[in-house]
Order: C-alpha cells, then sequence, then structure tokens
C-alpha cells in the first residue's frame, strides 16, 4: 500500500479520492486543513487516521509516504517543498504552482532529496488523450492547434455580488488562465513542445485576475491558438488541423470522444474506453512510479511543468495579471 496524506478539503480532494480509491494500492492516513474542524469532518467522512493543522508537523508525520496537495495555487510552493524536504514524494493540482521562479525550487527540492514531483494534469494520463498522440501521424503535417475551455464560474455569481472568493482572487495565484487555460496550454506543450512566441490578451476583473483570455502560439511549422473563460461557457471542440485532415477532441480538459476527420469527407472514431472519473489514471500512474521507485513522471515530466509555467507566466505578463507570490 501506498499511503497518503492530502493537503486541501475542497470538492477537487473529494473527486481525487473518488478516483484514488478505485486504485488498489492507495491508503489515505492523514487530512491536512488550516481549521481542526475541517480537518476531523473531512478525516471522518473518508476514514483517515489523523488529523493536523500544523504543515511542519503534517510534513514530518511517518503515517503516510505520499502526499496529494490541492489548496489554493498560491500555497502549492511552499507546502510541497516542506514535504519534500521531509522525504514525501508529492503530486500537486494544477496549476503546479504561482510562477516558474517557484516550479524550479520545487524540482531542485525534489531532485536533492531523491522523491517523486509530479503535477497532477489528468488530461495528458487519459487514455483519450493517448488517442490524440497515436494518432497524430494520421493527419499529416499540423499547421494548428486550437483549444477551447470556457466554462462558467458559480462562484462569479458571488463575486458580482461583491464577494471575492478565491477563484477570482489574485492572493492566492488565480484566475482564468490558471484554472481554465492551463488545461489548453499544457496538452499543447506535451504534444508540440513550448511555442516560440506568445501573443495574448485578457479581460481582466477589478479584483485583478483575468476573467477570461485567448493567445496565439507561433511554432516553426505551425501556430496554435486557445479560448479559455470563466465568465462564459462554450461549447465548441478543440481540434488539431493537418494537411491531411484533423483530429476533433469533445473536452480538452476531459477528452472523451476522439474523431479523425479526412479530406475525402471520411471519418474515424478512435475514442478509447477510460473510466468517469479521470482522476483515477493520475492517481494510478503517481502510485505505480513510486512503487517503481522513479523520481519522475514520463508522462508529466519536470520539465514539461515548467515549460508550462514559463508559457502562463508569459501570458500574464502581456496581459498585466501579477499575483503577490510574484514578488516573494
Amino acid at each position: 500500500m501506498v499511503k497518503f496524506g492530502i493537503i486541501g478539503t475542497n470538492w477537487i480532494t473529494e473527486k481525487f479520492l473518488d478516483g484514488a480509491v478505485q486504485v488498489e494500492d492507495f491508503q489515505l492516513e492523514a487530512v491536512y486543513s488550516r481549521t481542526e474542524e475541517k480537518a476531523r469532518t473531512f478525516a471522518l467522512m473518508h476514514k483517515a487516521e489523523h488529523t493536523y493543522t500544523d504543515l511542519h508537523k503534517f510534513a514530518s508525520s511517518d503515517t503516510f509516504d505520499a502526499v496529494y496537495i490541492a489548496s489554493p495555487n498560491s500555497l502549492h510552493a511552499e507546502q510541497a517543498i516542506e514535504c519534500m524536504e521531509h522525504g514525501k514524494h508529492v503530486m500537486v493540482e494544477k496549476s503546479i504552482a504561482s510562477n516558474s521562479r517557484e516550479v524550479e525550487r520545487m524540482i531542485e527540492t525534489a531532485k536533492r532529496n531523491g522523491v517523486l514531483l509530479m503535477e497532477a494534469l489528468k488530461t495528458v494520463f487519459l487514455p483519450n488523450f493517448q488517442a490524440v498522440q497515436d494518432n497524430l501521424e494520421k493527419i499529416g503535417p499540423v499547421r494548428r492547434y486550437f483549444a477551447s475551455y470556457c466554462q462558467y464560474s458559480s462562484r462569479y455569481d458571488a463575486y458580482k455580488e461583491g464577494t471575492v472568493l478565491n477563484a477570482f482572487d489574485p492572493a492566492f495565484s488565480n484566475g482564468s488562465l490558471m484554472d481554465i487555460g492551463v488545461y489548453c496550454i499544457y496538452p499543447m506543450v506535451t504534444l508540440f513542445g513550448s511555442p516560440e512566441r506568445v501573443t495574448a490578451s485578457s479581460l481582466m476583473l477589478e479584483s485583478g485576475v483575468d476573467g477570461q483570455g485567448s493567445a496565439i502560439f507561433d511554432y516553426p511549422e505551425f501556430n496554435g491558438a486557445v479560448m479559455y473563460s470563466k465568465i462564459a461557457d462554450s461549447y465548441l471542440p478543440s481540434e488539431i488541423q493537418g494537411e491531411k485532415g484533423s483530429i476533433l477532441v469533445d473536452n480538452i480538459n476531459t477528452p472523451t470522444h476522439v474523431e479523425v476527420k479526412y479530406k475525402d469527407g471520411t471519418s474515424e472514431d478512435v475514442s478509447r474506453p477510460q473510466v468517469e472519473n479521470g482522476m483515477f489514471y493520475e492517481a494510478e500512474a503517481f502510485i505505480e512510479l513510486i512503487k517503481q521507485g522513479k523520481t519522475e513522471s514520463e508522462i508529466c515530466t519536470l520539465e514539461r511543468s515548467l515549460e508550462t509555467a514559463r508559457v502562463l507566466e508569459e501570458i500574464r505578463n502581456q496581459t498585466g495579471v501579477h499575483f503577490p507570490a510574484d514578488e516573494r
């Protein structure tokens, strides 16, 4: 069994645990929260034996071996580094950190302590993202990558009524790009590497974060385009266009249907079966890496997380999204 501690008691942690408990070697042992009441309530609900409200005591505990972190983005680096300094393997929710400088520190800490560090970007672990990768050559030379993820946030209603929750608070290194846009950009970096140039624009909210945005990415032989939003919905699929055809993906964040459309008008459904809760696959991969004694994922590599962080940072620099964490 791989024994886990978790940081964060929100809905994303609930969903992660729902997927992780389907992995045979997963066992939840400890819960960290800033308040004892939340920690105990969550631990009781998920049958975890230990609770903590002190990060150092949590990180130095010998009751678990690995940590899943789903706190606000601004806390990721500090919490991950503290845990890794005490020999814990760490999986961190996207976005892995506030900026590239924090990611560099996290990577250095992981390597120095010989532990596994992995960003929890579920998309790239899914069978249907693998279907995209395996069928890419069928569409010939790629000429455009297009990804859209726009989802109206229920928290935006509260924002419009005057309550700024975490999702729209720059103090937590949040906003549309960090929460939604990363799902468009990380798969692009996985498939094609870092772009040569980025051109971005955002619609800024008064709180200091972006409500929505878009970006163009220049590669040597093609370009990419993404759009993302937390203040409007979109129902567009994502698409990779090539000279011989296109690959259509229903949802870039959680692809369930992948189809190749050829120039001659024919099409091919290359979708693969996958479990409903896609977080199962990232949990399964993380646990398997620990069991094999590996300190880096070949899918969510450390360099890929750093490259993506740099792209996000460039977009923020161009659009005027600055976080308090950038000054640390």
